[in-house]
């Protein structure tokens, strides 16, 4: 496993982190029931490959993650660095309070190493957390009382509001857990600047959400006889982010964690050739893409209730980065929940006077079904 100096915090974590959103699972009469044994099972053996960073949270896995997370790291606590996350409902000192100490007992521990403002917008930053004795004037006296050992936040916003959140926080926060992946490189920038003010960098859906684990010759082809399957360049595509410390993986089987380590454990740096390559052809599929579909919305809303810019988005996937199994399992899962397929659109030509771009968008949802759908 590789190690990595986090921020300014002194610690070196393993440049594989394991995010615990995806325990096993399995299902009885009906219900979802997440397999401990199994869980735990996979935490030891990420352990004993070298992860040395767990991420969790209040509300993964149904509620259960912290529980199942305390019961894999009894007896192993000092070997590890623990993650997990406030949910920012009140600007309320005692409801952080009360809050953390519930994720307290849940993990079994009493300490946590890295607390985070769970996934907050700026407008949350200046109107639940920076309030007087609200959730971070209260972070600060539990950090000083070695309760949480560092504060960090995570982050769904506008990427200019990540700095200006890193701004604001006059350097309380020793790091940040954003998005970042192949199909999404929109925090790039933001990303760097975090880690220039000296912030630990963990980047959560290295792999999109499972999408760049689906086959892809394309993707595959961005390296050359060099990866195994679209998930190792995902992987190596984070990790070779000189800004990124940790890429953070949702792990749900054995299997994903042999991998996921083999990768972090053997990755060579990437060449200024192959960056170059891997830009260039990125640059490229994301031009394509936006010839197609940029994603706008200003098509919306479609008066037979077609989510035209999702279905767009799914034939991206399948035309530009050969991700055609997650394509179309995503397709058919419109229609099993509730939603409405290509196949519901009557021509009646409201979207195209709509679209900017002038697309035949009746055409191309015609096309998206036709190859979606088989």
């Amino acid at each position: 496993m590789q190690y990595t100096e986090f921020g300014k915090t002194g610690i070196q974590v393993s440049r594989l982190g394991f995010g615990c959103m995806r325990l096993p699972s399995r299902v009885v009469e009906g219900r979802k029931v997440f397999d401990e044994e199994e869980s735990i099972r996979m935490m030891h053996r990420a352990m004993e490959l070298g992860v040395n960073y767990f991420d969790t949270a209040p509300g993964y896995c149904d509620t259960v993650s912290e529980i199942i997370v305390g019961k894999a790291l009894k007896g192993r606590r000092d070997k590890v660095y623990l993650s997990t996350k406030y949910p920012s409902e009140e600007a309320s000192g005692d409801d952080f309070e009360r809050k953390l100490a519930t994720s307290l007992k849940k993990l079994d521990t009493d300490y946590i190493d890295f607390y985070h403002f769970w996934g907050i917008s700026l407008e949350k930053f200046e109107q639940r957390i920076d309030t007087p004795d609200g959730p971070m004037a209260r972070a600060l006296k539990l950090r000083d009382a070695g309760v949480i050992r560092h504060i960090s936040f995570s982050f769904h916003d506008k990427p200019e509001n990540m700095i200006e959140i890193i701004r604001r926080g006059n350097g309380v926060f020793a790091s940040v857990l954003c998005q970042y992946n192949l199909l999404d490189r929109a925090n790039e920038e933001a990303i760097a600047y975090a880690h220039e003010q000296g912030l630990g960098v963990t980047i959560m859906g290295p792999v999109g959400g499972g999408r760049l684990g689906a086959p892809s010759k394309v993707i595959r082809d961005l390296l050359p006889g060099k990866v195994q399957s679209s998930a190792e360049m995902a992987l190596r595509f984070v990790m070779n982010n000189k800004n990124v410390n940790i890429a953070l993986s949702g792990m749900s089987s054995m299997e994903m964690v042999e991998e996921n380590a083999a990768v972090a454990g053997n990755m060579e740096p990437l060449s200024a050739e192959e960056e170059a390559r891997i830009a260039a052809s990125l640059a490229e599929n994301r031009r394509l893409a936006d010839l197609y579909c940029t994603g706008c919305n200003y098509c919306m809303p479609c008066p037979k209730g077609l989510n035209i810019p999702e279905i767009f988005r799914l034939m991206n996937y399948h035309r530009v980065y050969g991700l055609t199994d997650f394509a179309r399992a995503s397709y058919a899962r419109i229609a099993g929940e509730g939603g409405k397929d290509a196949s519901a659109c009557v021509s009646c030509g409201a979207c195209e006077k709509k679209c900017p771009q002038h697309l035949k968008i009746r055409e191309q949802l015609r096309a998206a079904h036709a190859a979606l759908s088989e």
